[in-house]
Formats: structure tokens, sequence, C-alpha cells
């Protein structure tokens, strides 16, 4: 029999090799052998299917409140409304019918792979286009690449009109209401910032969508949650909606991980929330769909820095340039709207750790979590103070994300 080795076995199912050996030392791969402090495992083995991403039965009901109508969005952000596998994005784009509908996907594309200037280009072709879904999806792409780029000017503009697109809307339209209340909110609490006035509740616009941006808009919505300290609530929500897809819609189930990692590390479960990162990897790494880590690095309490910087270098190099490079413009919009000065000059490690001591976590605990020594996280955690000019762990939190 001819044998590979873990790193091999990890390449070839485009996963950890932490992941690889823990289902060697699990028996659930058969064949396996230890060899040292690692294995040698049969080259014909499958790799086991994650219980977590299973699809639920088909008798499973609909909760009430989202119970499915025919819903005409399917020109709304349709590669987040798109079910792939991973490492097959571009094979979908390619498949796709020419025409704006497709150019939105690629625009989509582009973002989430941390690619913001050519998503720029894209998306800034159809911000007057007639279809309302592939204006409302350009304008939404339009806000957070510009942001990234810096032009916080344009960011603005785009916002401005996603909310007048919003309070314009026809009451008497609820597909309307839909479209423009799902990109409204999608804007507002990603970037912190209180609820657009006229922004119709859950229950009304939930339903309208397809299974794809329903599941993006239950994102959200755990965010809202999440920000509210409803960590609990925010988690179950996370649970249910991956609990209830039909099928993998990797962008929207990416950002579902993420904000579970967000909560499970504020209930202080890091175990079960470098899971959830795991899939989260998993899932963006083979399309490169990696900008949604880049986004959340502040909220995921230095559990990039954990799990990803060790065994991915490169690929974290690449998340925290994304991470510098969008948190950046989203202070620009977020702290003059909401007074909340979040702080603007620290590094994105001293970031994570100073989030950590802000609740409650000690050196020893922060050591552990992020593989540094406590000392270490001593002197970040003084460097810290001293940028910004504070005498106190307690005065932590009011320059810290929520």
């Amino acid at each position: 029999m001819t044998y590979i080795t873990v790193r091999e076995a990890a390449e070839k199912w485009q996963i950890s090799q932490r992941l690889v050996q823990k289902y060697c030392a699990a028996g659930r791969l058969q064949g396996a052998k230890k060899f040292g402090v690692s294995w040698l495992i049969p080259d014909t083995a499958v790799k086991p299917q994650d219980p977590r991403r299973q699809p639920p039965a088909p008798s499973l009901p609909t909760p009430s409140f989202v119970k499915a109508v025919a819903s005409p969005h399917t020109g709304l952000m349709p590669l987040m409304n798109t079910p792939f596998r991973p490492g097959e994005c571009l094979l979908c784009l390619q498949r796709m019918e020419p025409g704006p509908r497709q150019e939105i996907a690629w625009a989509e594309y582009y973002y989430f792979s941390g690619q913001p200037e050519r998503a720029i280009e894209k998306a800034g072709q159809l911000l007057y286009d007639p279809d309302i879904d592939t204006r409302l999806s350009a304008c939404l792409l339009f806000v957070f690449a510009n942001l990234s780029v810096g032009d916080i000017q344009r960011a603005r503009q785009a916002l401005s009109k996603l909310q007048t697109t919003l309070t314009q809307s026809d009451p008497q339209n609820p597909a309307l209401l839909a479209a423009s209340g799902f990109t409204a909110a999608a804007a507002a609490v990603l970037l912190h910032l209180p609820l657009p006035e006229g922004l119709p509740s859950l229950h009304d616009f939930l339903p309208r969508l397809p299974e794809g941006l329903r599941a993006f808009a239950l994102y959200v919505q755990a965010h809202y949650l999440y920000l509210k300290e409803e960590y609990e609530k925010s988690l179950g929500l996370v649970e249910g909606t991956l609990a209830m897809q039909s099928s993998v819609y990797p962008i929207p189930c990416i950002y579902l991980h993420l904000v579970a990692v967000m909560d499970l590390m504020s209930l202080r479960r890091p175990e079960k929330a470098q899971e959830h990162l795991l899939i989260a990897w998993e899932l963006s790494r083979p399309d490169d769909l990696i900008e949604g880590l880049g986004e959340h690095h502040g909220l995921l309490g230095g559990m990039l820095e954990a799990v990803i910087k060790k065994d991915w270098p490169e690929d974290f190099k690449r998340i925290i340039a994304i991470t510098y490079r969008f948190s950046a413009g989203w202070r620009k919009i977020h702290n003059p709207v909401t007074g909340h000065d979040v702080a603007d000059n620290l590094t994105t490690t001293e970031f994570a750790a100073a989030m950590l001591a802000a609740r409650g976590w000690t050196n020893q605990e922060i050591g552990e979590h992020m593989n540094i020594s406590p000392h270490t996280v001593k002197r970040y955690i003084s460097t810290v103070l001293q940028k910004l000019n504070i005498r106190s762990r307690q005065e932590l939190k009011q320059y810290m994300l929520r």
C-alpha cells in the first residue's frame, strides 16, 4: 500500500494539517499509522465528512418567520446567492450568462477575494443600471470596496444612495422593500452604524429573499445581536441558519461561521470558536475568498493569530494587509457617526491582545491563546496603554470594537 504524509493529505483535501492529525487521532482515517509524532495515511483514504456541514433532512420544517415566498431577486448579489463547491467559484462565474448579473458576480468575487480596485471598476459601471437589484448590489459593493482603497468620499456617497433608495421605496412594493432593506441593513450593521430610518422588519423582508441572501441577511441579524451583546442568541441564530440550509452557499457560510467565532470568544469558549474558524477557512481558502477574515480580524479575539498564522503564514500576511486597509476606511466612517473612538494606531496583534484584555482575559490566558509568552503579552498591553494615553486595562474597552 502507498502512503502519503499529513501535509500531502492536507493539500489534497484543502484542509489544515492540524485537522488531518485530528482525523487520524480520532480513528476517522482507516489504515492511518502513527509514525513518530506524525502519521502516514493510505493514498486511497477519503476525507471524512464533517457532520456539522451535512444538509438537513428534507422533512425538517421551515420556521414560520423564514417561510419562503417566490423571490424575484435573482440579480441581487448573485454570487452570494449561488451554491458551489469550494474551489469551483471561478467555474461558476464563467458559466453565468453574460450580462449585468455576471458582471455583478465578478465584482463580488473581486471584492470577497481582496481585490477592491477591480471590484470598484466593475461595480462602478453598474451604479445607474436600470435593474434595481443590479443597482443596489453595485452600491453595496462600491461602499465597501472604496473603504478598502481609502476613498471615503465615494464610500459615503454610495452609502447615502443606498439609504435614499430605502426611504424612496414604494411601501406597496414588498419586493422592492426587501431588496433595499437587505442592502441598507447589511451596510449599516457591518459598519456598526445605527439602523437607517424606514428599514422594514426582518420578518417583512426575510421571506422574500432567496436562500443564499436569506442566509446572509441572518448573518447580518446575528452580527446585530452580537453588537447588542446577546451572544447566546446570536450563536443560536447562526447554528439554526447553517442547519437549515439545503445547499452550501460559501460566501454567507463564511460570514456566519465568523460571527459564531465572535460570539464564542465573547463567551470564552475558544476551542469551539476554533472549530468554526477552521470551517470558515476551509470554505474560503480554495477560492481565495479571504476578505471576510480580514474584515472581522478585530472581532475574532486573536483567533487568526492562534490558528492561521502558524500553518498558513503567507495567507495570514495577506489577511492582515486586508485588515489594515479595510479598518482604516471603516474607522473614518464609523468613528465620526457614532462618536466611538475605536483605536487606529495599534498593530493588529496589539489590537487582538487589547480586545482580550478589555474582556478580562489575563496575560497568561491571552498568551496561551495567541501562542506567545505572558511576558510578550504584558509588553503588548503596556505599548497599547502608552499609545492610547491611558493608565489601566479597565480603560481599554472604550477604544476597542464592540
